[in-house]
């Protein structure tokens, strides 16, 4: 049997983004629909790539704090890839590229927070780089901001990087 040439990948999904000062939206389906993935890509022994932001000082993922640890219902298992990045492109200054280019990846889902900004940079890096993408519809978040709502950043980012840079799925349709 061939191993699979898709990689899951899962974007800032840390304990600091689901603090209650700030209501990250739709937290718990999130949540759900990443397990969900997470038990798809292990029964098809696709790779797991976990990214961890390094925030700054007094940021809720400040490097080394409860925060920035990954959320506990998702956690890695042994033989996962858990990266870190200080930059929104989870490509930029990080060994993910030759991570995928080791395991013959040209394939990657993604799923994480937050949508217009590490969700957003990473498709469409992967994009530039080649990958074929595939973004979770309903497998990333984010807040809402001063001019729209979390739901209308989520529903906007599906629209726009399912122009051009990745299919946009529904977590029940992808494979691994």
């Amino acid at each position: 049997m061939m191993k699979s040439c898709t990689a899951f990948l899962i974007i800032d999904v840390q304990v600091g983004s689901f603090e209650e000062r700030k209501v990250l939206y739709n937290r718990t389906e999130l949540l759900r629909v990443i397990q969900l993935l997470i038990s798809k890509a292990r029964s098809a022994s696709a790779p797991i790539f976990y990214m961890k932001f390094n925030g700054k000082s007094g940021s809720s993922l400040r490097q080394g704090t409860p925060g920035w640890e990954i959320h506990k219902s998702i956690a890695p298992a042994t033989g996962d890839v858990v990266l870190e990045k200080n930059h929104p492109d989870s490509f930029h200054k990080t060994s993910l590229q030759q991570e995928l280019e080791m395991r013959n990846i040209n394939r990657v889902v993604i799923a994480g927070i937050q949508s217009e900004i590490c969700i957003d940079a990473t498709c469409r890096r992967a994009y530039s780089l080649g990958y074929d993408v595939t973004l979770v519809k309903n497998g990333h978040s984010t807040y809402n901001s001063t001019v729209l709502s979390a739901s209308q950043i989520i529903k906007h980012h599906n629209e726009i990087i399912g122009q051009w840079f990745a299919s946009v799925k529904n977590s029940e349709s992808i494979e691994f």
